[in-house]
């Protein structure tokens, strides 16, 4: 019988109280054992470190000190964490069942570099809209995210090991080259065929679009090559463009 690994679970925020709160909870009511909790704030001005002192009991460790921005926020988590696995559940963000965890590594290897999993879109409300429009693949491979990210970080556990720094040169989409290049890294990855988290929609790149888009095709071209990128973008519009036609959008 394998030991059950710790899941370091790292959570950043800012000015975010209300949505820290449950995201907290969501760590409260999770049945798994080990976890490592973290949570990293960037100086908020609400009562953000109120609601961290209140929750100390399963808070494993924290820092609320300024920082250049979300994605520095994130690697300062990654390099205080131990635990064998890593997942970001950032505020607002929650596991989707208490059990999530526990269902996760029931049958867990420890030659496995990556579980991944589905991810539910809340509402401000906190409720259920569905599913992402990218669905997770079969077999999650580095061909998977030339779509898009097939997979988001809110439903990916990976193995501390071959986690790499995010590369703070991109602003808003990091999460996307941070996830490909883990990918890369892996040997084994398995397909946990469960949801693993519910986000609340309107992150940050729906509110930056076309930044993010110009920075996600460098990010495409820096793992697929330019002729790669350009063609599965122009394959993107192409799809786009139909689905509106056959709609009767356009």
């Amino acid at each position: 019988m394998h030991k059950k690994p710790l899941v370091s679970v790292i959570t950043v925020c800012y000015n975010s109280a209300e949505m820290l709160k449950r995201t907290i909870k969501s760590l409260r009511l999770q049945t798994y054992s080990e976890i490592e909790y973290i949570i990293i704030d960037g100086a908020s001005k609400d009562n953000t470190t109120q609601i961290i002192k209140e929750n100390q009991d399963i808070i494993n460790l924290w820092i609320s000190e300024p920082d250049n921005g979300l994605y520095y926020a994130m690697n300062k988590g990654l390099d205080i964490a131990s635990g064998d696995y890593l997942i970001y559940i950032n505020a607002g963000d929650m596991f989707y069942s208490p059990d999530t965890l526990e269902k996760v590594f029931a049958n867990h290897q420890d030659d496995v570099d990556i579980y991944y999993g589905d991810t539910m879109i809340l509402a401000e409300n906190q409720k259920e809209i569905g599913s992402r429009r990218l669905r997770p693949p079969k077999q999650l491979t580095k061909n998977s995210f030339r779509w898009g990210m097939t997979v988001c970080h809110q439903s990916i556990l990976i193995k501390r090991t071959i986690a790499p720094k995010y590369n703070t040169n991109y602003r808003i989409t990091a999460d996307y080259d941070w996830v490909l290049t883990s990918i890369e890294n892996a040997k084994k990855i398995v397909n946990t065929k469960l949801y693993i988290s519910k986000f609340l929609s309107g992150g940050l790149s729906s509110k930056h679009i076309m930044k993010a888009n110009k920075e996600r095709f460098r990010i495409m071209c820096n793992h697929y090559g330019l002729i790669t990128s350009l063609c599965y973008n122009f394959l993107m519009i192409f799809r786009l463009v139909f689905t509106y036609i056959k709609k009767g959008r356009l």
